[in-house]
């Protein structure tokens, strides 16, 4: 247990610190796979060590004592156990090798599994599940292939331990009667020995597993051994000399500094010379990909610094580009463990304009967030994250563009009350990444980013003095607003209405002064109308995702029928008809063996050479027939154990690809990787070991219960009360060891969960310097996890000593039974029935155990089973009795009184909704914070199904489609750039359907040409898991190329390109507008600037439409709430 728990932890503590070349090659499905199997492996395997020199012994004494019946025939069983060794040895070096490699492989299967399960809703989206499920199941294949091969060398293991016993004692008894004609086998010679090799038989038998157990400890210590070397953060790298030089003047300084993400790539910031005065707001400013992201990491100390040095002085606070949210209530995010002192946090929460949004949640700040904030918006993700930074009270504020999740308005509120000079933060300095130049005459310095070097820096006038490359970027902006800087609140609106007026919008969002209080995404349950009249709904609302609950009582007879489906009925059939015969001819070699012993020799006092080639003879063939059923049960259910596991996987996987959106919001991903993990571990690795062990211990108890009831029949009448106390023990145990496996398997999960959110993390939690407090919450879960575990080992000694009295008892029995009927039985049986009376308390142990194993690991199944029949989506695929190739061919769109809800039991998010979109419209929704406008867009693509109303497209009722016909055939852009790990080409065209020169074209209309040009492998250019070496803005664009390439007749916008800088969101614009001018484009606006010239505009408010028409005829009213929004955002 402690070496478990000190594995698992030392991979947690390592996570933390590795560095980001250390980080793609160690991927969370590695991490994960090492916390969760090979931990488990290094668990079991010690249990094990003890017989590597016990059994030696064992073997050794049995040896002796036999030395001392038979003599120097001895030696011919031993040549055989000999013998047996190197082919053992060979079989155990080529199982680990085979250990190695499908480790590996079930690493790259879980990685790939976790960036599915994030990126869930993109794929549903786009209609890529079936791509990414031949990418596991092709991964899948290959691990199954090499769990065959292994699972066939246990088989053959298996066949020379479990029959070594029977050709040493055929060996020995073979040269002891043939040696010589006075050597004569009786019942004293025969029992005694057969005593003393069934003693050799328990651990001949166990040896496979002890093998097959340290084998693959000895592979997990390797894979932690590997990964605990890898690289980490060079904790010097970046110094923290608060009296070194001038720190005191400049919390931040970079002196000449060379920094990359790889040593054995290019740097990707060189010759960075930065101070930043103390108290200073300075703004980073540059193109997508020039390095600004990059700045801020090489001040956390992400980065290698090849060249200068970093000093950084007093705490430091972080706010991502990529807001981090855990899975807790909205407060304890932003505390982010501090005390509560309720004023100053009342302050910063209403300085980061959440008052409204925490008013629309049911719970207030209490409302539990799901994991990466999953119900919320992105703009209140933002904005959770900067209230946790203010909140800590730092020196130094690293800022990476967090205006860009937020909407002018907001970002205005923000910039004054927190950021700016006037803000909370003004006497702190601050650092703040922006592609939005409202704000840039406020820096007290600008540093300006080009192709990782710094290239200009000053005050905002000095660079426009200078004419320089800043100048040049923003003299269009200037031309109507003069370059004087002023910061007045009327000109700064002018000023930005100018920008908007070119089409450079740069946050998330744009919503009016007046409906800016209600700052929310139209997000599962984030949607409430009204308050909620019952307390009891309100609880529900506020809690989001259920306690995983631990079943009780048996494992269910469908999840055993489940599994020996899945094995296969025909299988089945043959591994116990094999079975039977081994069972058989075990039992009846020994009685053989008894009639032989009590064979009288002939008159001369020596053998009967007929008689004695007629027994040795029988004895042999028995054996060759037992030999056959051990190879027969054996490759059988390694054929039924590989087939089972196959098809348990692929159950799975297709449930969990076809579950909907709702279930992946209530459940955390910890929970659903840890059955693709640890369960799938269990039924690939855990169940076949306990099976074959079971059915040969099995077949010992039910020969020896049967031998002895043979011999003595009296001894029947002790086995029903010795049966029923035995029954009681076993099910007692079973239910108890049953249960705490259950309450096992559920702890693990905030493991694996807590893991996940900590890598996702990791730079903050390192920047707010709270590792530590990560680790005590690691090592708690841990330790809560080991309280169901050490329960779990103390019932098994329970157990062991019941199962030594009942043993006991029952060779108690035998032997008075054997000498009361002496009269009446022979030598031989006497001997037999106590010679196997002896054996009986070690398989019943081994029987009873692993009837506990099979039962617990089946646990493992009943956890598979449980998601594997979760609710699914709507068919992929619906004949339609017609041709859907060029469907939709116009592109129009038609609502019918459409309602829907996020999930049962919520307020309907539409409600009666009627609109028609026609062919080729330009059409934009804004609406206040809740009033639906994500929720119209997924249910265009059926995220969302219909609780009232259809929704015609091309006068198809999207309803009677199939998802994969509908989701295919629509395009979106969608406002979070997911990328998945592999190539370049893999994350624009996952089915191989367009040739290489569409992608390049797309590449280019989406500017990402030259960048991908740079790259060695171009098309082929390995992403990191979850686009990790691409900027933000980069992966945007790579969410652009996409939709270019699909080219449907409807597009979908969901403001794209935030992270973008101002010239390159221009031209993007501008290829959406020429590119998909004969589309019907719907746009989410929350910025009216971009929707200004659409051909229709749709005001959504509490999930109805309170306005719909041109934009010209609604700032024709000015009693319009399109008219208000347009003027409060300086547009009229």
């Amino acid at each position: 247990m402690r070496l478990r728990t000190a594995a698992t932890a030392v991979v947690y503590r390592k996570s933390l610190k590795l560095s980001s070349a250390s980080k793609r090659m160690a991927t969370t499905g590695e991490i994960c796979n090492l916390m969760s199997v090979d931990a488990q492996k290094l668990q079991d395997a010690p249990g094990y060590i003890h017989m590597l020199w016990s059994t030696p012994l064992t073997i050794a004494l049995a040896i002796y004592f036999l030395w001392q019946q038979l003599g120097p025939s001895v030696l011919a069983g031993l040549a055989v156990m000999i013998l047996l060794v190197p082919v053992n040895g060979a079989i155990a070096q080529k199982t680990r090798k085979l250990q190695i490699s499908q480790m590996r492989f079930k690493d790259s299967r879980v990685k790939l599994i976790n960036e599915i399960l994030n990126g869930i809703k993109v794929l549903k989206l786009y209609a890529w599940e079936r791509a990414f499920k031949e990418q596991v199941n092709e991964i899948r294949g290959i691990e199954m292939k090499l769990l065959k091969t292994s699972q066939f060398l246990s088989a053959g293991s298996s066949l020379s331990w479990f029959m070594a016993p029977y050709m040493v004692s055929l060996g020995t008894f073979a040269v002891y009667v043939l040696s010589s004609p006075n050597n004569i086998l009786d019942a004293n010679k025969a029992f005694v020995s057969l005593s003393l090799f069934n003693i050799l038989q328990y651990p001949l038998s166990i040896l496979p597993a002890v093998l097959s157990y340290l084998v693959q400890g000895a592979v997990s210590i390797g894979r932690i051994s590997r990964f605990l070397k890898n690289e980490e953060l060079n904790p010097d790298g970046v110094t923290h000399n608060p009296s070194a030089g001038k720190a005191a003047h400049y919390p931040v300084s970079i002196e000449s500094g060379t920094f990359t993400w790889d040593k054995s790539e290019t740097p990707t910031l060189r010759n960075i010379n930065l101070r930043v005065p103390h108290g200073q707001l300075v703004g980073v400013v540059g193109q997508v990909g020039s390095g600004k992201s990059s700045l801020i990491s090489a001040i956390l100390g992400d980065m290698e610094i090849l060249e200068g040095s970093v000093n950084q002085a007093g705490s430091m606070a972080y706010v991502p580009q990529q807001a981090w949210i855990q899975n807790g209530t909205v407060q304890e995010n932003i505390m982010f463990s501090k005390t509560l002192f309720q004023p100053t946090y009342d302050d910063i929460i209403d300085a980061c304009a959440l008052t409204p949004d925490l008013k629309i949640l049911a719970g207030g700040d209490q409302t539990e967030i799901g994991g990466k904030g999953i119900n919320l918006s992105g703009g209140q993700k933002q904005r959770v994250s900067l209230a946790r930074s203010v909140y800590q009270d730092c020196d130094v504020y690293l800022l990476d563009d967090p205006l860009s999740a937020v909407d002018a308005h907001v970002g205005k509120h923000i910039f004054e009350r927190v950021i700016g000079p006037t803000g909370l933060l003004k006497h702190k300095t601050r650092i703040l990444v922006t592609n939005s130049i409202t704000y840039l005459s406020q820096m007290d310095q600008i540093v300006v980013m080009r192709n990782g070097e710094v290239s200009e820096i000053g005050t905002y006038q000095e660079l426009v003095d200078r004419r320089g490359a800043f100048a040049e970027f923003i003299a269009p902006f200037l031309v109507s607003h003069g370059n004087d800087g002023s910061s007045d609140e009327d000109d700064e609106g002018q000023f930005f209405g100018v920008c908007f007026h070119f089409g450079l919008y740069l946050s998330f969002l744009l919503r009016p002064r007046r409906l800016g209080q209600n700052l929310s995404r139209a997000q599962s349950i984030l949607d409430e109308q009204e308050k909620l009249k019952k307390e009891e709904q309100t609880k529900q609302q506020m809690k989001l995702t259920e306690e995983e609950l631990a079943k009780s009582g048996n494992v269910r007879l469908k999840d055993f029928l489940s599994y020996f489906k899945a094995y296969g009925g025909c299988l089945f059939t043959s591994t116990m008809w094999w079975y039977l015969m081994y069972l058989a001819t075990q039992t009846g070699s020994n009685i053989w063996l008894s009639m032989w012993s009590n064979d009288p020799p002939s008159a001369n006092g020596t053998q009967d050479t007929q008689l004695r080639d007629l027994r040795l003879g029988v004895y042999g063939g028995l054996g060759l027939i037992q030999a056959i059923g051990v190879i027969g049960q054996s490759f059988s259910a390694a054929v039924g154990c590989v087939a089972a596991s196959r098809a348990l996987h692929h159950n799975l996987l297709n449930n969990i690809l076809r579950a909907p959106m709702s279930f992946f919001d209530t459940t955390p991903l910890g929970r659903i990787v840890n059955r693709f993990a640890r369960d799938i571990d269990v039924v690939d690795v855990n169940i076949p070991i306990t099976l074959r062990i079971w059915l040969g211990t099995f077949a010992g108890v039910v020969s020896t219960l049967f031998v002895i009831s043979f011999s003595t029949p009296v001894f029947l009448a002790v086995v029903i009360p010795l049966g029923i106390f035995y029954y009681f023990v076993q099910r007692f145990y079973i239910a108890s060891s049953r249960q705490l496996r259950r309450i096992d398997s559920i702890l693990r999960s905030p493991i694996y969960t807590h893991f996940e959110a900590s890598l996702t993390g990791a730079s903050s939690i390192r920047a707010y310097d709270q590792s530590k407090r990560f680790i005590q919450h690691s090592d708690y879960l841990l330790d809560k996890n080991q309280m169901a575990y050490y329960p779990y080992f103390t019932s098994n000694r329970w157990l062991s000593f019941w199962l030594e009295t009942v043993g006991n008892l029952i060779v108690l029995f035998a032997a008075i039974f054997a000498t009361v009927e002496k009269d009446n039985i022979t030598a031989g049986l006497a001997g037999l029935s106590v010679s196997y009376a002896l054996q009986v308390t070690g398989a019943l142990n081994m029987v009873v155990r692993m009837t506990s194993d099979m039962e617990t690991y089946i646990v493992g199944v009943e956890r598979i089973n449980e998601y594997a029949n979760c609710p699914k989506e709507a068919p992929e695929k619906v004949d339609m009795g017609r041709s859907l190739s060029h469907w939709p061919e116009q592109g129009r769109v038609e609502l019918k009184n459409f309602s829907t809800r996020y999930r049962q039991g919520l307020n309907l998010v539409l409600n009666n909704v009627s609109v028609v979109i026609n062919p080729m419209e330009k059409v934009g929704i804004v609406g206040r914070t809740g009033a639906g406008k994500s929720s119209l867009t997924l249910a265009l693509f059926r995220i969302l199904e219909s609780t009232g109303g259809d929704i015609i497209i091309d006068d198809i009722n999207i309803g009677h489609l199939g998802l994969t016909q509908l989701r295919s055939r629509l395009t979106i852009i969608p406002q979070d750039p997911v990328l998945f790990s592999g190539t370049l080409r893999l994350n624009l065209d996952p089915f191989s359907i367009f040739t290489d020169e569409e992608i390049w074209n797309s590449l280019s209309q989406a500017h990402l040409r030259g960048f991908v040009d740079s790259l060695p492998a171009g098309l082929s250019a390995a992403i990191a898991e979850g686009g990790g070496n691409l900027s933000v803005g980069q992966r945007q664009l790579v969410c652009l190329a996409r939709a270019l390439l699909r080219r449907t007749k409807i597009l979908v916008l969901d403001e794209a390109t935030a992270a973008i800088d101002l010239e390159t969101d221009e031209l993007i614009q501008s290829t959406i507008r020429t590119e998909f001018k004969d589309c019907t484009v719907i746009t989410i606006a929350h910025r009216l600037n971009t929707i200004m010239d659409y051909d229709k505009i749709i005001i959504l408010d509490q999930g109805q439409i309170v306005e719909h028409d041109s934009p010209e005829n609604l700032l024709q009213n000015p009693s319009s709430l399109f008219y208000r929004m347009a003027k409060d955002a300086h547009l009229v």
